[in-house]
């Protein structure tokens, strides 16, 4: 085949593609994904995130927080799963101990090295792709950014490459730069870091606020960077999306929205957040953003540029297939198809792009 031939096979593929993102995406489930019985008969605990790499592999972070009954029946899963693109697992791995708490959020790089982050600790570590080496850690294991050093302390948002109960990170492809949101909880620290690709620190930004919005809670709990270089950072307090530049410049906010379809009197409502976890669509433009509507208990659609929602899919909550029990991390992979990780409900599910 002819170079001319093959780039007119590229182009027409590509367009293709790009037509899919010209209109409203839609989804459905696929029920077969992922495969079952699970590794080694494994039972996972709580999912607290997810990536995706260059190959379509979905690596999940499992909290191993099961009900210790069932494993008369099963075996403990691993702290990191790895999947296929047919949903079948290609291996498990992971010390709890030195990966720390509450895992969280991943990031694999190109070379097929994850970084993995734990929100309970003051670190951030990355791997070989099988988990068999720890290849860098940055931030000091049992120690905080705080004003002692302890998980007890008051949160110093010092100019280190020392964490308190960071929440997610991305990697800047053009530059190796890292961007960490660091900040899970009230408590720690609430702002985004960036350091350099080998762990120096660079500069810092909060979240942005007016005078009337200043006594929100600024939680950073996601990060992602778009192609076209902006950052996005959940702002789970204030059920909002803000957008900076690289340079931690504000530029917009993008609220996210929920009515409760109950009668919220005498009980607990909208304290979960309408932004808890985004991804992009697949397109190199990244039209869409998909984000995690605790609230609603829905995954939510939103025209990336105007912050405009299209249309949300998921049946609510609940534990029958396409619903969700608080869904928690969320992935795309290079075909646009969507990925679900859920907290309480300990599970991922699959979310396929219709052609």
């Amino acid at each position: 085949m002819s170079m001319s031939s093959f780039a007119a096979i590229f182009l027409s593929v590509g367009a293709a593609f790009s037509s899919v993102f010209a209109q409203q995406p839609d989804f459905e489930l696929d029920t077969d994904w992922p495969k079952i019985p699970f590794g080694e008969n494994w039972l996972t605990g709580g999912l607290g995130g997810m990536c995706i790499d260059n190959k379509d592999h979905v690596y999940l972070l499992n909290r191993q927080n099961v009900v210790p009954a069932d494993l008369d029946g099963a075996r403990l899963a691993p702290p990191v799963i790895e999947l296929n693109p047919q949903g079948e697992v290609v291996r498990g791995w992971g010390d709890p101990k030195v990966i720390g708490p509450r895992l969280h959020d991943c990031h694999v790089e190109d070379d097929g090295s994850i970084w993995i982050l734990a929100a309970g600790t003051g670190y951030i570590q990355k791997y070989s792709g099988d988990g068999s080496k720890l290849l860098m850690q940055i931030g000091q294991s049992g120690m905080f950014d705080s004003s002692d050093g302890t998980r007890n302390g008051s949160p110093l948002n010092s100019n280190e490459a020392q964490f308190f109960l960071p929440s997610a990170l991305d990697v800047d492809e053009s530059s190796g730069d890292i961007y960490v949101a660091d900040g899970e909880l009230p408590g720690g620290n609430s702002r985004v870091a960036v350091l350099t690709q080998d762990g120096k620190f660079l500069r810092q930004w909060s979240l942005f606020r007016t005078e009337s919005d200043k006594d929100i809670i600024p939680l950073p709990h996601c990060l992602r960077l778009s192609n076209d270089g902006q950052v996005y950072v959940c702002d789970r307090q204030a059920d909002r999306i803000q957008v900076f530049d690289k340079q931690g410049n504000f530029i917009k906010n993008i609220f996210v929205k929920f009515s409760s379809l109950s009668p919220s009197d005498n009980r607990t409502s909208g304290n979960r957040g309408s932004a808890v976890v985004l991804g992009f669509s697949a397109d190199q433009e990244q039209r869409y953003m998909f984000v995690v509507n605790q609230n609603s208990v829905t995954i939510d659609v939103l025209e990336r540029q105007s912050g405009q929602k299209v249309s949300s899919f998921g049946s609510g909550p609940g534990r029958y297939p396409g619903q969700f029990t608080l869904p928690h991390g969320i992935g795309v992979d290079s075909l646009g198809n969507v990925y679900i990780a859920e907290q309480e409900g300990r599970r991922i599910q699959k979310y396929s792009l219709i052609q």
